[in-house]
Formats: structure tokens, sequence, C-alpha cells
């Protein structure tokens, strides 16, 4: 019962931090649940009474997208846009797997949307009224990793128990795959007959991601630390000709700084 309370803290906060994620969060807490009870019943391998096999993690913070290809070059010449509006809050959660004494092969899963409002920098309409759009940046990267602590995460104590390190750092990285959308959507010039019209413009793909992490774990319980983290993730990706031709692959990539508590089983 603590574990399953542990869990549904750890995700409702993280959650609260997040709004705007429903969908990830839901799946964050049904995996953490659907762990606990496997961790809890397994006396004589869990947390308390041995080596932990397995760990959750969900973490929140922040996603800084670097924008640096030609698309968002003419976003934000055009439109009152910055390239910062294109970095956004984010959720994400890890399943990890022990290897061996320093190694966890991990799977991920991250949520980040940023949505900005702009209008054209140097037009205006008939009414002289300004010519709004909302541009929204999502991406979803999906990896595989492997993660190396750089101490011991902890140590047994006679046969059966084990006893957690307080304070463990480590580094990993991986690959896997990236979706995005890059959407935009209201008032636009056609710059051949110089009309005004409504519109929703968009592109969406999958395509391949590298990432590589830094981070450390610090222990609060024997089967709970608070986990911080930073990661670098590499993708670019394919664009949608029909509305965004001449444009050369969209950057994806992004430094994330992330914090949120880790569950051993």
């Amino acid at each position: 019962m603590r574990i399953h309370g542990a869990i549904h803290d750890g995700v409702t906060r993280a959650t609260r931090r997040v709004r705007g994620l429903p969908a990830l969060a839901a799946l964050a807490a049904a995996i953490g649940l659907a762990a606990a009870p496997a961790g809890a019943q397994d006396s004589g391998n869990g947390f308390l009474f041995g080596v932990p096999h397995s760990t959750f993690t969900i973490r929140t913070g922040y996603d800084r997208a670097f924008a640096n290809s030609d698309l968002f070059s003419y976003v934000t010449r055009t439109y009152t846009v910055n390239k910062s509006a294109f970095s956004s809050p984010l959720l994400s959660a890890d399943l990890g797997f022990r290897v061996n004494r320093q190694i966890d092969a991990t799977v991920g899963l991250g949520y980040s949307r940023a949505v900005a409002r702009s209008e054209y920098r140097d037009f205006v309409d008939n009414n002289n009224l300004p010519i709004n759009q909302t541009t929204e940046f999502t991406r979803i990267p999906l990896s595989v990793n492997l993660k190396a602590y750089l101490g011991p995460r902890g140590q047994s104590v006679g046969r059966f128990a084990w006893v957690p390190a307080s304070f463990t750092p480590y580094v990993g990285g991986g690959v896997g795959t990236m979706w995005y959308k890059f959407r935009q959507a209201g008032d636009f010039i056609d710059f051949t007959t110089n009309n005004v019209s409504s519109d929703a413009l968009a592109s969406s793909a999958w395509t391949p991601m590298a990432d590589a992490f830094v981070g450390a774990d610090y222990t609060l319980t024997p089967g709970m630390a608070l986990t911080g983290e930073a990661r670098y993730s590499w993708a670019q990706g394919p664009v949608n000709d029909n509305y965004y031709s001449g444009f050369n692959r969209i950057d994806l990539s992004g430094l994330s700084v992330t914090a949120g508590l880790t569950f051993r089983f």
C-alpha cells in the first residue's frame, strides 16, 4: 500500500506541474501501478530484501528546443514569435531493467508541446487589424538507452538485505524514434493575390533520434529516490511539401532538465 501511495502521489505532482499532458501521465501511472504489486509480492528479491532488478522513473521539467532549421527561421522572421516560444514543459517516464551491478537498460517516453500565438510582423488586414495565427510544436521521443552508474548503487548486508547508496550519479545514451507535429492555424496572406484567408497548415512524421544524458539518484527511502537529469536529444524530421515546400528538414533537437521520482522493485 505504501508503494501504491508513493507512486500515485509522484504521478499526481508531476501531472499538475505539466498541464495538458493527460495521456502520458495516465500511461506513466498505469506502468508504475502495474509494476508495484510485482515488486511488493516478491519478498525474496524486492527492494527491501534483495537487490532491485527494475526501476520506474517519472520526471518533469523543461525542454529547450534548439529550433535551428530554416522553417523556424522563416516563422520567427515573418511572425511575432521568437525561438524561445518553441521550448516547453516536458513530462517523461523511464522503465529500467538491471543488466549488471553498474548498468541498466531503459525504455523512455517523453512528451512536450509548445503553443505560440502571433501575428504578421509587417502586415495588417484591410481594417488595419493584426493578422493572427497560432503555432503548435509537439515532440514525443521514444528511446532505448543504456545507463551506467558511476559508483556502487548499494551494498548487500547479510544474505538478504540490500541497502541503497545515498547518492549515485550516472551517464547514458541511446537511440530511438521521435514523433513530431508542427501546426499553424489562423489567417494567412496569399502573396500572389494579397488575399487573407483562414487555413490550417501541418507537418508531422516519425523520425530517428539519438540522446545522451547525465543525472543522479538521491535515495529518499530504500524503494524510492529523487532523480535529477539533463538530457540532449538529437533529431531532424521531414516536412510536408504540400504546406512547407522548399524547406529543409525540421530541427527537433533540444536540451532538457528534469527532476522526479524513481521507484525500485
